[in-house]
């Protein structure tokens, strides 16, 4: 499964599922162009690459998804950097804007679909204005989720977000199939990230294995490697497709933060803006 001499533009590359990616596909003889907004993470997850020996082929770009300009500016310093591109993961992420319906910011809402939707259009658009200029092919992974697919796994905003993600990579994908540039999305369930445990890692895992069937807890490593997969040409023939990577959570239903009026994602009202270094916010939820 070598990527040797291929590049890669990771969003969201910092951190988590990014991070662990990155790093994977530059064990696998990559060259790597990560954006991301949270410039601490960026460097840590540099160092890294640096320890196990691949500094040099791994570059950072400061990046907001949801501005095109600075999107175009990335895929243009892929180009710069390392003179072609054959890779565009679609990761950067927040939770978004959570509560009752009733309550939701509609300036909250626009900003989470901007991150989680404009996003990864913006990436396939640049992306794809690469690949296709290029001729010779490549792909494009996005990040949806199991919360595309059902209710209880996310917000209203992030599941509705990650769904359009679902569905827009069918669409994507059979409109550049012609040109050989293979679409496909990944949708993780809960893993042992920054995002969902956020420093409270026994209780993350707690919550996951309530529901999750497979015994463990998933990690960033895990998506990493079906990262590689899609990458590779031992996908060569798949387009179009979403790989549910959730230890079997959507099989049974995910309600991982509970159902109906208790769920956790009911008690207050707010905006998760994740790893991106920015506050985020969280107002208790008034009472009749």
């Amino acid at each position: 499964m070598k990527l040797d001499g291929q590049v890669a533009v990771i969003t969201g590359g910092a951190n988590g599922i990014g991070a662990e990616t990155a790093l994977r596909l530059l064990r696998e003889g990559a060259r790597v162009l990560i954006g991301d907004l949270n410039e601490a993470n960026a460097e840590r997850t540099l160092a890294a690459a640096a320890a196990q020996g691949q500094g040099d082929a791994i570059r950072f770009l400061k990046t907001d998804v949801a501005d095109e300009p600075q999107m175009q500016a990335l895929f243009d310093a892929a180009i710069a950097h390392f003179g072609r591109l054959d890779c565009v993961f679609n990761n950067a992420g927040i939770g978004g804007v959570f509560g009752p319906i009733a309550q939701t910011r509609v300036d909250d809402w626009d900003f989470t679909i901007a991150v989680l939707l404009r996003g990864v259009f913006l990436g396939m658009k640049h992306g794809a204005r690469i690949l296709q200029a290029q001729g010779s092919g490549g792909c494009i992974v996005s990040t949806a989720s199991v919360a595309g697919y059902a209710a209880g796994a996310g917000a209203h905003a992030y599941s509705a977000a990650k769904a359009a993600v679902i569905n827009l990579t069918r669409s994507v994908a059979v409109e550049l199939a012609p040109q050989r540039i293979r679409v496909n999305a990944v949708a993780p369930g809960p893993l042992m990230t920054e995002l969902f445990h956020r420093g409270k890692e026994a209780q993350a895992a707690q919550t996951i294995l309530a529901r999750q069937p497979w015994p463990e807890p998933g990690t960033a490593a895990d998506v990493a490697g079906v990262l590689a997969f899609l990458a590779s040409d031992d996908a060569r023939f798949i387009t179009g497709e979403t790989l549910v990577v959730d230890g079997g959570l959507l099989a049974r239903g995910p309600a991982l933060f509970g159902e109906g009026s208790q769920s956790a994602l009911l008690r207050a009202a707010g905006l998760d803006k994740g790893t991106t270094g920015e506050a985020s916010e969280m107002r208790p939820r008034p009472t009749a």
